[in-house]
């Protein structure tokens, strides 16, 4: 699902591969901050690390 996302960013959002994978990695880690109950299902959707 990440390669997706970093596609779709590309595409939309007129991102760099290297820019949409440090947006993803911030979004991630927001949301893991905000609601950590969350970590195991964003680690689902956008894989570890």
């Amino acid at each position: 699902m990440q390669k997706e996302l970093i596609d779709r960013l590309i595409k939309e959002a007129g991102l760099t591969e290297e820019q949409a994978k440090k947006a993803i990695e911030s979004i991630k880690a927001y949301v893991v901050e905000k609601f950590p109950m969350l970590e195991g299902a964003v680690s689902n959707v956008f894989g570890k690390g």
